[in-house]
């Protein structure tokens, strides 16, 4: 790695260790967003170990900062996810930008992250398809139980196939050699029909 890479990852580091939401993760607390910006760059390195530094970057800084605005300031229907997710895709973006710029980065590169960030290509983006695979890995793998244990299984069943439309066939591949329970196994059973 870069010096610059690492000191934009370090700083998306220091940023999302701000997270007030703690964890226990092998019995030491962590900042949420830490963990799963951590977890993001695992499974980037899994699935994409030559990645670019702007896609290393993207993976991580997906969520930076993102307690800072909370799902429940928008209205809980579906057009108010969707204004919630798009408002934190340019805000994502825009935490990122000055990191980079601190580091020397052309703006060709900060766009560039930008782009994967605001998840703009998917399914015709490379870089962007890979980012959205490793979203949907790191949820399966580690967000997905708790997730199947605050709604009803039909919204869970529901989910899990727009998850998996979002997918590229490889990302598909690596999330069905996850190791689930019998109950999660059986609800991607149910939602691919199989």
């Amino acid at each position: 790695m870069s010096g610059q890479l690492l000191a934009v990852l370090a700083s998306i580091d220091a940023a999302n260790n701000e997270d007030p939401h703690r964890v226990q993760v092998a019995g030491r607390s962590v900042a949420g967003e830490l963990l799963y910006g951590q977890r993001m760059t695992g499974w980037l390195s899994r699935l994409e170990p030559e990645a670019s530094e702007a896609l290393q970057i993207a993976a991580r800084g997906q969520h930076v900062r993102r307690w800072k605005i909370p799902r429940s300031d928008y209205p809980l229907d579906r057009a108010g996810y969707l204004k919630w997710r798009t408002t934190l895709y340019r805000f994502h973006a825009d935490q990122v930008e000055p990191m980079m710029r601190a580091e020397d980065y052309p703006d060709s590169d900060i766009q560039r992250v930008r782009g994967l960030i605001e998840k703009r290509g998917i399914k015709t983006n490379p870089e962007t398809q890979t980012l959205e695979d490793v979203i949907c890995l790191v949820f399966l793998e580690f967000y997905f139980d708790d997730f199947r244990g605050r709604h009803e299984r039909s919204k869970v069943v529901d989910i899990v196939r727009k998850t998996w439309g979002k997918m590229s066939e490889r990302g598909q591949g690596f999330a069905l050699g996850l190791p689930l329970d019998s109950d999660a196994l059986a609800i991607v059973q149910e939602a691919l029909g199989i």
